[in-house]
């Protein structure tokens, strides 16, 4: 029985309450992944770790909290999290968002990612999806991109132990690389995300109202 949109249940506690440093979205979305393992409150099947990055690293997204008004933040990646509910409306759970926290698929991918189509190339936007349990598996990081070339911390990294595997300390370049070839999970253009994820009525708004 499908769940309805209206009755959808948070996976996560409030924004304020859930692990958060910033510019370590890979991390906080692997805490929030940890957070709904631990819960045992959905299947952890039905999430998803969420790359977004182009061969370029330069990725346009708006309505992002570091963002002036309505003009884009260009990341050189950055990661969500994306519950496919089973509902009528999948969930997407954006620490960095000033859209709401979860926000229905349908609303994220027309306020924050718009469309490719009013991008020059080597701005479009490539998705890397990675099913939460393997991103817990695999997921490495010891936060060397964070230094600068003097070894100094360019943002303060999280309080926590770094996140390792039992293969690796650092693999991040895997899961930002949009070469289908590399790492784990699955990489789609945006129109194919967006058409996959999110509900066909709204998608053909989306791409009316831009």
């Amino acid at each position: 029985m499908a769940r309805p949109a209206a009755a959808y249940e948070v996976a996560v506690p409030p924004r304020p309450a859930c692990a958060y440093t910033s510019c370590y979205c890979e991390e906080n979305v692997w805490k929030l992944c940890d957070y709904i393992r631990s819960q045992d409150q959905y299947p952890l099947e039905e999430f998803y770790a969420v790359f977004i990055s182009n061969d370029r690293r330069m990725i346009p997204l708006w309505k992002q909290k570091s963002g002036h008004g309505d003009e884009p933040v260009v990341w050189d990646y950055h990661v969500i999290l994306l519950h496919v509910s089973g509902g009528e409306q999948n969930f997407v759970y954006d620490l960095d968002t000033a859209l709401p926290f979860p926000c229905p698929f349908d609303v994220d991918s027309v306020e924050a990612f718009r469309l490719d189509d009013s991008l020059h190339p080597e701005f479009h936007r490539k998705i890397r999806m990675i099913r939460a349990d393997l991103y817990l598996k695999t997921f490495a990081s010891d936060r060397s991109h964070m230094k600068d070339a003097n070894g100094k911390w360019q943002k303060p990294p999280p309080s926590y132990p770094c996140i390792e595997t039992a293969d690796s300390k650092m693999n991040l370049d895997d899961f930002i690389s949009m070469n289908p070839k590399v790492g784990w999970g699955s990489v789609f253009s945006l129109p194919d995300f967006v058409h996959r994820f999110g509900t066909q009525a709204d998608y053909g708004y989306s791409l009316e109202g831009q």
